[in-house]
């Protein structure tokens, strides 16, 4: 195979940037836009990753990945080191890292509450570089409890624009003069994920894994579940959401349909979905998949799929139902945290709604103040917000919806027929392609080098103060 020609992409010495997150080797919902930030703007910085996983098989290593970036990327002078972790860091290696890569800026990606030992350490971090936040929190009443860790961060990008406002309410006290708060939605790769029809390169290939999906077996209308099987994703209630759909059909029509859940069928932090397939839901065809897949086999999945559902009662963005769309396939999606930016809610004068209009006036559409959406998405509002905690989170509301209006989504889909869900599916890729929008992995790294650029020209070093006896 050709390797593409290296270039050098400038004389400039570029920033370099330590990235605290899941391995972007994984294929987590972090890991899998972790690899899609650093490798959408490596001509842009160099980058260094403290690699986190739950035992993590190459914890204490340092992998060396610029030979491998530079021959994918095509970039001469291309840097990504790696050093995984089991579980995520320590003070330590980060005093280290920064002795001996000399960052010019700390990004942090994931939940705070994982990386309590950087916040600790906020003030010496600071005065040798900035931190820079990549925020996942999804969900009200507003998380006062993540004051401290916000407050320690020179720039905070969210992934929503709910979010944004969750920031700008919990830092109040700390008015943004030398600090940014900006909106950067996660961006898909639409050359991994796209549509694929029968003009399509890889069509004969998509139409051999269907077979091998579906057993062999020909249906009419598949709904695709693509999620970790915990209780928050509630997967019992997409089953009972989609036994309740084909009771509405007639019985011919309901053996035509079909359940993919791409999960692990049992998980001790979710439930036995066999066991609950057998008792409620018998009558019907659900099928499961638990292979590790690529992203063109997960592309063919939703390609296959005539509408992809996410339900769950909490969900920061929501990367599964963006990829659907991203492939032309309708959603069906619970009005939470960043699900909602993606049903494309319009406003009474037919415009979308933007950051600028999630304030405290207006914190969240999961109530349904705006229920005109765009043709792609039907949206279930939830029925009950039932507050839930931990010691690490205090308060946070369970966004429940009815499985029965989630199966009055996927009859909704199902009613318009095959032509008219193919329109609806092209709106889908219109909407998350356009730049006002920027869903896409283009977009998302276009955003990032400039909200970071501009944070890189705002930082001062943090004072160093001495301690001492009078």
């Amino acid at each position: 195979m050709d390797l593409p020609k290296l270039k050098k992409v400038t004389e400039k010495k570029k920033k370099k940037i330590i990235l605290l997150s899941d391995d972007l080797r994984m294929s987590s919902g972090v890991g899998t836009m972790s690899r899609e930030i650093v490798m959408g703007t490596i001509r842009e910085y160099d980058w260094v990753q403290v690699a986190g996983a739950i035992k993590h098989p190459d914890a204490g290593k340092i992998v060396d990945l610029n030979q491998a970036t530079r021959e994918e990327t095509g970039i001469e002078d291309a840097y990504l080191k790696l050093y995984p972790v089991d579980g995520y860091g320590s003070q330590e290696l980060l005093r280290s890292l920064i002795k001996t890569e000399q960052p010019d800026a700390i990004l942090h990606y994931t939940d705070p509450r994982f990386w309590t030992w950087l916040y600790d350490m906020e003030h010496e971090v600071r005065q040798q570089c900035p931190i820079f936040y990549y925020n996942i929190w999804d969900d009200l009443p507003y998380p006062r409890w993540n004051e401290p860790f916000y407050e320690s961060c020179d720039l905070i990008m969210n992934i929503s624009r709910q979010t944004v406002n969750i920031v700008e309410q919990v830092c109040q006290k700390k008015p943004r003069t030398d600090w940014d708060n900006t909106y950067i939605p996660h961006g898909i790769n639409h050359k991994d994920f796209k549509p694929v029809d029968a003009l399509h390169q890889d069509y004969d290939k998509l139409k051999k894994y269907k077979q091998h999906i579906l057993g062999g077996k020909q249906y009419d209308f598949v709904v695709f579940w693509n999620n970790r099987n915990i209780r928050r994703k509630l997967p019992g209630d997409v089953v009972m959401a989609f036994k309740t759909f084909c009771d509405m059909l007639p019985k011919e029509e309901s053996k035509k349909c079909a359940l993919i859940m791409h999960t692990q069928p049992i998980d001790e932090n979710g439930t036995d979905l066999p066991a609950v397939v057998a008792e409620m839901c018998p009558d019907y065809d659900v099928i499961f998949s638990n292979e590790k897949l690529d992203n063109n086999q997960m592309c063919w999945m939703y390609n296959i799929a005539d509408v992809t559902i996410n339900i769950a009662s909490n969900e920061g963005f929501g990367l599964g139902t963006c990829e659907s769309l991203m492939c032309g396939t309708p959603i069906v999606v619970n009005v939470t945290g960043g699900l909602q930016d993606q049903c494309g809610f319009k406003k009474e004068d037919g415009s979308y709604l933007t950051v600028e209009d999630y304030n405290d006036d207006f914190q969240s559409n999961h109530r349904g103040t705006y229920k005109e959406c765009g043709d792609w998405a039907y949206p279930v509002f939830p029925s009950n917000l039932s507050l839930q905690g931990s010691p690490p989170t205090p308060y946070i509301f369970d966004d429940r919806p009815r499985y029965e209006d989630a199966a009055d989504g996927i009859k909704h889909f199902y009613d318009m027929g095959e032509e008219k869900r193919k329109e609806c599916g092209e709106k889908g890729v219109e909407f998350v392609q356009t730049e006002e929008i920027g869903m896409t992995a283009e977009n998302m790294s276009k955003r990032f080098t400039k909200d970071m650029n501009t944070a890189f020209e705002k930082w001062t070093p943090r004072k160093r103060f001495t301690l001492f006896k009078a």
